[in-house]
């Protein structure tokens, strides 16, 4: 054992929990303030192996295996407070996506549209009689269906960031108020 003293048995639940890499460090902090330590039986595990489980978008995740005494005092408050964390979680993480949700939506849309009129330009020019007037008329806003979703997209995350950032900031502070109470329970 750790201190070189033999402890006595203990009966340890488990928990697993997938998560980007990037938050490993804040979901251990916070987890262990409900009792909850890193098993040190197995060793973390990317989940590059199980695209399942992995995620969209590239982002590295990783398989954060708990234990906990199944004896703590305080199990069902410490549970409650834990599933308030959880769900925090699930709350900023939903926050983030919609960042760049809404701006990707419109900068598609607008990538479509000028799509459709840069095939009403193809059919204008390539018909049995070519119409060049209607060609161009059509491909101008059809260009600028095609550039405009970049601009489009970056001023949206950009408004969504000062919209988002406060409502993320606030989740922040719920959960360390509710790490706080959980660890008082602890102690």
């Amino acid at each position: 054992m750790s201190e070189g003293k033999r402890r006595g048995f203990i009966g340890y639940e488990y928990k697993e929990v997938t998560a980007d890499q990037g938050q490993l460090s804040f979901l251990m902090d916070g987890y262990g303030n409900f009792g909850w330590e890193p098993d040190e039986n197995v060793m973390p595990c990317t989940l590059e192996k199980y695209p399942e489980r992995a995620g969209k978008g590239g982002h590295r995740k990783v398989l954060l295996r708990l234990k906990r005494d199944r004896k703590i005092i305080n199990k069902t408050e410490l549970t409650r407070l834990q599933r308030n964390f959880e769900a925090c979680v699930a709350e900023i993480a939903h926050l983030e996506k919609e960042k760049t949700a809404g701006p990707s939506a419109i900068a598609v849309t607008t990538g479509i549209i000028g799509t459709a009129f840069m095939a009403g330009a193809t059919f204008a020019v390539t018909a049995p009689v070519p119409q060049v007037i209607l060609t161009i008329i059509l491909a101008i806003p059809g260009f600028a269906g095609w550039i405009a979703p970049w601009f489009l997209y970056r001023r949206g995350v950009r408004r969504q960031t000062e919209k988002i950032t406060p409502l993320i900031e606030e989740k922040y502070d719920e959960i360390y108020e509710i790490c706080e109470k959980g660890s008082k329970l602890l102690n």
